[in-house]
């Protein structure tokens, strides 16, 4: 027959007192262990701080300091760790262990690392823990070890008051900070989003310069030097060979119009969104009504988010929403800049499950943005962006 162990009296991260419980029971005794235990753990985690800082800080003008201190930082954690582990065994309280948010990354450079181990605030707080608790761990050993021997039938009370403030140290300390670390985590994620995006761009103009303009420079290039050759000896063909070559030249001035305008339009810097939708919108294969009340023009970087949000989700209208027609409003909501595009086609979109609209709510998300999409089967379809509001330099009149 197997015996449970005791249940614990503390629930897990609750601040407030235990239950009542017998003078002398299971818990007593695991709080009377876990104080006289805190002096060798306290000595230990005291050098460790110490040693750490002092080292890390003198040695910080060297190469070396600053690598040791973040090594040091994070070696930290495990002494949290151990500590969590201990409340956890002798005073039953269940503290998470945090996550693992600013552990080293290598393959993202040394300083990148560096950066990350130096600004890990759960080891930071692991080492504070550390460094306060000699003079407690002092106290807590030697009133518990005279009381074991002098005033032993009082001693039950003042374990469970010491322990009770070895309960908050660890709660407050040793606890993960879930909205900093969650923030942390966010906003990690977002760069990783904002960088791929950039480099899918970069990709994307490359391949749209090579396939497109340059290729067509390099077939006129050769064209005017066969028109060239032929110039003595055929005139009359090296004359309808420049003209197909002006022809050309058009074309390529054009695909470089287009180019630019994917990179940022002249329009949207010069007249701001009113003109810029009203242009894309222009375009679209479905009759567009454009509506944009502002107070002003945002910050250039969400003008150009906003611009080329509406530019993509007016493209899906084109091309999957079989609609009759569409409208696109822009406003002003407090401090945030709100977009809506709807259209009465067929509905079903959908923003997950690896679609253009899952990559445009992450892009938007990278800046704090967010999408919501209303799509129901049969439509009709509402598409609405939110972005942060920042004012931006009035543009030109």
């Amino acid at each position: 027959m197997t015996t449970s162990p005791p249940e614990s009296p503390f629930a897990p991260d609750d601040p407030r007192p235990p239950r009542l419980r017998p003078a002398l029971d299971v818990w007593t005794w695991k709080e009377i262990a876990h104080l006289l235990a805190n002096l060798p753990a306290t000595i230990i985690g005291f050098v460790y701080a110490v040693v750490l800082v002092s080292v890390g800080a003198g040695l910080s003008v060297t190469v070396v300091g600053l690598p040791l201190l973040a090594l040091g930082i994070q070696g930290s954690r495990g002494l949290g760790r151990f500590e969590r582990a201990r409340a956890r065994v002798l005073l039953g309280v269940h503290v998470e262990e945090p996550g693992a948010i600013a552990r080293t990354r290598r393959e993202k450079g040394f300083f990148a690392w560096l950066w990350s181990g130096l600004g890990d605030p759960v080891g930071w707080r692991a080492l504070l823990y550390s460094f306060i608790r000699l003079p407690w761990g002092v106290v807590t050993f030697t009133v518990t070890l005279v009381g074991f021997f002098t005033f032993w039938p009082v001693l039950p009370y003042v374990a469970r008051a010491l322990a009770n403030v070895d309960r908050a140290m660890v709660r407050t300390l040793l606890a993960p900070s879930d909205e900093l670390e969650r923030r942390i985590a966010e906003l990690e994620s977002d760069r990783g989003v904002v960088v791929d995006t950039a480099a899918a761009d970069l990709r994307r103009i490359e391949r749209d310069l090579h396939d497109g303009a340059q290729a067509r420079l390099v077939a006129l290039a050769m064209d005017l030097g066969l028109a060239k050759e032929k110039l003595g000896a055929d005139p009359e063909a090296a004359a309808r060979m420049v003209d197909e070559a002006h022809g050309e030249v058009k074309v390529a001035l054009q695909e470089l119009r287009d180019l630019a305008r994917g990179i940022h339009p002249a329009v949207l810097t010069d007249r701001g969104l009113d003109a810029a939708l009203s242009s894309i919108a222009s375009r679209c294969t479905v009759p567009v009504t454009v509506g944009v009340d502002l107070p002003g023009r945002p910050a250039q970087a969400i003008e150009g988010i906003a611009y080329f949000t509406v530019s993509e989700l007016l493209q899906n209208v084109s091309k999957h929403s079989r609609a009759r027609s569409a409208t696109v409003d822009v406003w002003r909501a407090g401090d945030r800049l709100m977009l809506q595009v709807r259209d009465d086609g067929k509905g079903g979109a959908r923003a997950e499950g690896g679609t253009g609209l899952a990559g445009l709510s992450e892009r938007l998300g990278a800046v704090d943005g967010l999408l919501i999409v209303e799509s129901p089967e049969g439509g009709p379809t509402s598409v609405t962006a939110e972005l942060p509001w920042r004012d931006g330099a009035a543009g030109p009149g």
